[in-house]
């Protein structure tokens, strides 16, 4: 089978490949990346020169470069990564959402509908739970939840499943969809939070949390999300929608005390003198209170259940950029230094 893979030098894309190249050799896939702030092609290293693999870099945004790369492969399955999902990027800057995240599936979209035209193919969608809304203080995000975004990224990510609805009905073209909870874990890029309290308490920075720091999040070992999809693309039913969720829900202040225990415990120093780091800084405009998946669907049919409880991954996260500084390097470019002095030192801090 021949899979074509977007934005697979992203985080998600990424250890997807590292998942499943190695493990299925007989399939041969094709990773196409535009190499955006967040790639970084050092999060292939160990897959890059297999003998099943390939990457292009191809813009989703660019039809005519799509349309050559499908007739070129010929792929049997597409699962598409490829998305702007920083959302306070998307605050500031939410052009670049609406040009990749909608204008980059539908040309995916239009290219797959032409080359699985005489049928068979499929077409694998990866989403998030942020286009739901927010949640009150009960309650979990089923496949039946109405959708209601709050940033410019969780609406450009709904109009997305949007578009990947309307093509099966409209052109049947064969889709599965999965929304998944908030990921973490190795290779992700340092301006989400796990990967930014981890390096910020490693190099004894402010910790910067939001508000009060009681948004709370489902939180996903990347591994495990990994997992779900390809569960997906082997057991679910065409045409259905998955949520996949980790099972473990924190406010946000917690998740970072979590990371100061575990940064304290593996380098050897107080924790206290890592918490006394947490700096809560004026919140985000539009900040959704709490999300939580309800992943029963994808268990009952699929037999699909995370394997990291949330410690677990976390240890494993927390290790994974200790032993890995040179990756880490290599990713903070100006771009993201500046970024980050622009979101965190310009907020007033407010609270300890």
């Amino acid at each position: 089978m021949k899979i074509i893979v977007t934005g697979g030098a992203g985080f998600i894309g990424a250890n997807f490949l590292q998942l499943l190249v190695p493990r299925f050799r007989e399939h041969h896939f094709v990773n196409i990346d535009n190499l955006g702030y967040a790639a970084n092609l050092a999060s292939l290293t160990g897959v890059d020169d297999a003998p099943n693999y390939l990457f292009e870099k191809v813009d989703i945004a660019d039809a005519e470069a799509l349309d050559d790369t499908f007739a070129r492969h010929r792929p049997d399955l597409v699962v598409h990564f490829a998305a702007e999902s920083h959302v306070d990027r998307s605050i500031v800057g939410p052009r670049a959402f609406l040009r990749s995240n909608v204008e980059g599936t539908f040309n995916l979209l239009e290219a797959a509908r032409k080359h699985f035209a005489g049928g068979g193919g499929l077409f694998h969608h990866v989403s998030t739970d942020e286009v739901y809304g927010s949640l009150g203080d009960t309650g979990a995000f089923t496949e039946e939840t109405r959708y209601d975004p709050s940033s410019p990224y969780s609406a450009s990510k709904a109009a997305s499943d949007h578009l990947v609805r309307a093509w099966s009905r409209t052109y049947g073209l064969p889709v599965k969809i999965t929304n998944c909870s908030n990921n973490y874990g190795p290779r992700q890029f340092p301006e989400k939070l796990i990967p930014l309290m981890i390096l910020h308490a490693l190099e004894r920075r402010p910790l910067p949390v939001y508000g009060l720091g009681l948004n709370r999040r489902d939180w996903l070992y990347v591994d495990d999300h990994c997992e779900a999809i390809w569960t997906v693309i082997d057991k679910g039913r065409v045409g259905e929608t998955y949520n996949v969720g980790g099972g473990f829900e924190a406010p946000n202040v917690d998740v970072v005390r979590r990371i100061c225990r575990l940064v304290a415990e593996e380098t050897g120093c107080a924790e206290s003198e890592l918490t006394d780091l947490i700096a809560f800084v004026g919140d985000r405009p539009g900040h959704d209170l709490r999300y939580a998946i309800d992943s029963a669907k994808i268990r009952r049919e699929c037999g699909w259940a995370p394997r990291e409880t949330f410690e677990s991954g976390l240890r494993k996260t927390v290790r994974w950029y200790l032993g890995n500084q040179d990756w880490v390097e290599r990713i903070r470019t100006r771009d993201y230094a500046s970024w980050i002095e622009r979101n965190y030192a310009e907020r007033r801090d407010h609270r300890k």
